[in-house]
């Protein structure tokens, strides 16, 4: 479907005759993304029928590599396990840039009605379950690549490197696995060639075209909590002779709450904590031994973190302790808050107004999901910037959230995507 031929005739499409010496023109840029809109909206809806969960994107990364080598990308495969890295070398020196795209889907069952919605299944931890690109990583990868494409048409007028990377496992890999950003750190995405920044952007329910970001703190850190209680099994007609499960699940979940809204002060840095997952139990008659809790935690300070970190061990323990049970509290897989350098931050202003004139926000609110480009933005300076995606039709009060069965995006608004990761690279790299 997305052949050598059709993506080496783009290329000649956006080549604009002989090399010049000048940067690429704003009118290039404009003319090149609009040229590629076609091909990034069909690799967007194969991507999305065609889901793949952290860690098991095989097919997704077979079609970046293949596109990547067919634009002139020297590219490496299986970075951080199913991570593809590719690397566009300008006619001129210079600095490096990188962009970033993720390519995991979730394990969310379709219920948009598109005719290209994801039918497919996987397994996830022992379990069989639907796939969905509820998150829009099917349309970050559908625009890298057309920033690719629109790059590679323009190498020779490029001053430094572009690093672009496909990164797996964003939503974190199943439980006993590694993956996302930090293996694709360790196996040397910034490294190969040393990057000197980097640039992330997530589509979401905002007003198409808006491209909002903050500096500094902008998305939250995370925690992974996972809660077991082991109590004494015993018969549904007999609870004073074992230890009631359901009840212990209810107070660890009263408790969480109270922790979050009555134990700390939100005004002076927001957090969450959600217990969203609860397993226990065989039969309707019989009160289980085992109770397992599942949620995550989101702050936005090292010292909120200590503290709720504290406070639901302690909490936990005590509960059990009541009822005659053993609970425990762990924190796992912790992404570190998304922070965009301030100076990057002020200075990605004009690319990003080339990109959508009028429509740029610096000054966006706090979110409180987490992202592990975090982790890219720990090594080198880097900013984060959401892409509004909401189609016209929808309104916003209630529109379909990242992550909702029904999340849908105007796929006008890839162009705009690409447009921004473009002028994101090429200007910082004329940056003095």
């Amino acid at each position: 479907m997305f052949g050598r031929v059709s993506t080496l005739a783009i290329m000649a499409g956006l080549a604009f005759g002989a090399p010049a010496l000048a940067a690429p023109s704003a009118a290039k840029v404009e003319a090149a993304a609009k040229a590629v809109q076609p091909k990034v909206v069909a690799w967007r809806r194969d991507l999305h029928q065609n889901p793949e969960l952290g860690n098991q994107e095989v097919r997704t990364a077979a079609i970046v590599a293949k596109e990547l080598k067919a634009l002139g990308f020297e590219v490496r495969e299986g970075v951080g396990k199913t991570g593809v890295v590719g690397i566009l070398k300008g006619g001129k020196p210079g600095k490096v840039v990188a962009l970033r795209a993720d390519m995991d889907a979730l394990p969310v069952e379709e219920k948009t009605g598109l005719p290209f919605a994801s039918k497919v299944t996987a397994t996830w931890e022992g379990r069989t379950v639907p796939v969905m690109h509820a998150c829009g990583h099917d349309t970050h990868v559908a625009m890298l690549l057309g920033t690719a494409t629109v790059l590679a048409g323009m190498k020779a007028d490029i001053k430094g490197t572009v690093v672009l990377i496909f990164q797996p496992a964003e939503e974190g890999p199943q439980a006993g696995e590694e993956g996302g950003a930090k293996l694709m750190i360790q196996d040397g995405a910034l490294d190969q060639p040393k990057v000197d920044a980097i640039f992330g952007l997530h589509i979401g329910p905002a007003d198409a075209h808006l491209l909002n970001y903050r500096p500094m703190g902008f998305y939250a850190s995370s925690d992974r909590i996972a809660i077991t209680v082991k109590g004494k099994q015993t018969h549904g007609a007999r609870p004073w002779a074992g230890i009631d499960m359901a009840s212990v699940a209810a107070d660890i979940i009263q408790a969480m709450n109270q922790i979050a809204a009555r134990q700390v002060d939100v005004g002076v840095s927001p957090s969450v904590v959600t217990i969203a997952t609860i397993n226990m139990g065989m039969r309707q008659n019989i009160i289980p031994e085992d109770l397992v809790m599942g949620g995550t935690m989101r702050t936005f300070s090292t010292e909120r973190r200590a503290d709720l970190i504290d406070k639901v061990q302690k909490s936990v323990a005590a509960i059990g302790d009541r009822y005659g049970a053993k609970a425990q509290a762990v924190f796992t897989q912790p992404y570190p808050v998304t922070y965009n350098d301030p100076d990057l931050s002020k200075w990605v202003k004009t690319s990003l107004s080339k990109a959508s004139p009028g429509k740029v926000d610096d000054n966006a609110a706090l979110v409180t999901g987490a992202e592990d480009f975090s982790m890219y933005a720990q090594k080198v300076p880097g900013v984060f910037i959401q892409l509004g995606g909401r189609p016209a039709s929808v309104p916003a009060q209630g529109a379909p959230a990242n992550h909702s069965p029904y999340f849908d995006i105007d796929e006008a608004v890839l162009e705009t995507g690409v447009k921004a990761e473009v002028f994101m690279a090429l200007d910082y790299l004329e940056k003095k």
